[in-house]
């Protein structure tokens, strides 16, 4: 009878990479610029203005209470989101900053010592825009307006006029944007270019069947995405609840410049303030070997297209 014979497994070499920079917390031993910051979770009603207000005012204040100095909010938080008409909309919108939401938040802002990036239905002259605005404890700092505007938003408001503003905290630098706008990498890139460290995004994430559920929240994983891509940490703030037959997705979270989740995605149902202290200092190394910068890998004299020009036809 013939012996069996068993082969010994062979071992896989693995090849060598090219070293990968360490986690972003570790790139920068020593040059710490730590802070807290938070993603705030509401329930916003739709056209109680009284209410979003003094409901986003208790949770800035738990915010305080926690150290935090940068804290975001929803999309429309101070409105809700689903307008019935154009008409409904300004009824609800106010100017940006001598509106009574601005002075409320601005002075939340004073009390705590605090920074704040929240969105608002801003008016200004007839046109209507879905606006985040940012106040500090020096007061009101700007605004950015979103560009990129979803469905029905295309019927109440205006497309955003004020372009990519940087707003430069204490702490680092942050520019602003809003839900849909997440879905056009083109910002995320425009803000690496001006030396952003955290992108504040308010949102109004919903659930999508077969797409996007509290299980599968593919808006934040997009967001993990951007943050690696860009060496950047981003903030998202999304709002819970059901309005007017639209689910919102909740699962607010922080993300660290590796796309790691370093707080939440939170509960898709609660009120939450979701908090997370992060070394801005790892935004500012993006180098990925020694040889890689995706800042300075950039082909910008082949992306003509990308901003829609096209080359005349050869005759």
């Amino acid at each position: 009878m013939a012996k069996k014979t068993t082969k010994k497994a062979q071992k896989v070499k693995i090849a060598p990479c090219c070293p990968i920079p360490p986690y972003p917390g570790e790139r920068e031993k020593g040059k710490e610029s730590l802070v807290k910051v938070a993603a705030i979770q509401m329930e916003p009603e739709i056209a109680n203005r009284e209410k979003n207000v003094n409901e986003s005012l208790r949770l800035i204040k738990e915010a305080v209470k926690k150290g935090v100095k940068l804290a975001i909010l929803p999309e429309l938080c101070n409105t809700g989101y689903i307008y019935n008409s154009r008409q409904e909309a300004f009824a609800c919108a106010e100017p940006v900053p001598d509106g009574p939401t601005s002075k409320a938040w601005m002075k939340a802002a004073k009390d705590g010592d605090i920074y704040i990036c929240a969105g608002i239905t801003e008016r200004e002259e007839n046109r209507l825009y879905n606006t985040v605005a940012v106040f500090g404890p020096e007061g009101f700092l700007g605004r950015y307006r979103k560009t990129h505007l979803w469905n029905e938003e295309k019927m109440w408001f205006t497309p955003g006029d004020v372009g990519y503003p940087v707003f430069e905290l204490p702490f680092g630098k942050i520019g602003c944007r809003i839900c849909y706008d997440g879905w056009f990498p083109e910002i995320t890139r425009i803000y690496m270019a001006q030396g952003v460290d955290i992108v504040c995004d308010s949102t109004n994430w919903v659930i999508v069947p077969g797409i996007q559920t509290p299980e599968k929240p593919a808006a934040a994983y997009t967001a993990q995405a951007l943050s690696l891509m860009s060496s950047m940490y981003t903030i998202c703030a999304d709002r819970i609840g059901v309005e007017r037959g639209c689910t919102y997705l909740g699962n607010s979270c922080i993300i660290d410049p590796a796309g790691n989740f370093v707080a939440g995605p939170a509960s898709f149902d609660k009120p939450e303030v979701v908090v997370a202290e992060i070394n801005v200092m790892a935004a500012r190394y993006k180098h990925w070997s020694e040889f890689n910068n995706p800042l300075t890998d950039r082909r910008t004299d082949l992306y003509d297209n990308l901003l829609g020009y096209r080359p005349p036809e050869k005759k």
